[in-house]
């Protein structure tokens, strides 16, 4: 059984726009086109529906920021050609995307060590090292050591691809990547509580 994406947004409870930006990103495996219409398998939406809450109560610290993204986009910067996440990027892209520039509290963003990285509430990448930042002239920041530690190339499934070597980065990520992570702000950062108790 195929479903528009509004009836996919309408099973997900979530608006159209926010459904669309997955479909955007590449990570819905078996969609196909009715005409102008997106069609996407029910299967797909169950198996989105289904996605656990990410565990952050076993994230080593009392709050963490959550980078908020939309599908990628070119762009005209001089260090990157994308802003935002897709499915398909490279791995060397995909982090050049992520790591800046964004309006945030970086030592917040560092203090966390970790940077989850969600469309539509979802967990597609996770970023790490991020100790040291830097500022541009707008007030936005971005951290240069950042490393991918994985990222999402099929959130059904869900499949997922380790970009670090470093034990704790893995661990991290596969503690958080394909989950869901609901986050409120009115940027691309938000900062979300983890109930880790503090020592």
């Amino acid at each position: 059984m195929l479903l528009t994406t509004g009836q996919a947004a309408e099973e997900l409870g979530c608006a159209i726009t926010t459904f669309r930006r997955l479909v955007s990103a590449g990570l819905l495996p078996g969609l196909s086109r009715r005409g102008v219409r997106v069609m996407v398998p029910l299967e797909v939406v169950q198996a989105l529906r289904t996605r656990q809450q990410a565990p952050l109560d076993q994230v080593p610290a009392a709050e963490i920021a959550v980078l908020r993204v939309d599908a990628a986009r070119r762009t005209e910067e001089t260090e990157r050609s994308w802003l935002g996440f897709a499915a398909t990027l490279p791995p060397e892209d995909l982090l050049k995307a992520l790591r800046g520039w964004w309006r945030c509290d970086p030592a917040s963003v560092a203090a966390g060590g970790v940077l989850p990285v969600t469309i539509a509430g979802y967990v597609v990448a996770v970023l790490t090292g991020l100790e040291r930042w830097e500022k541009n002239g707008e007030g936005r920041h971005a951290f240069p050591d950042a490393r991918l530690a994985g990222y999402v190339t099929d959130l059904a499934a869900p499949h997922t691809r380790f970009a670090s070597r470093t034990d704790g980065d893995r661990r991290l990520a596969e503690l958080l990547l394909s989950t869901r992570l609901s986050s409120h702000s009115g940027g691309a950062v938000a900062y979300v509580t983890t109930h880790t108790s503090a020592d």
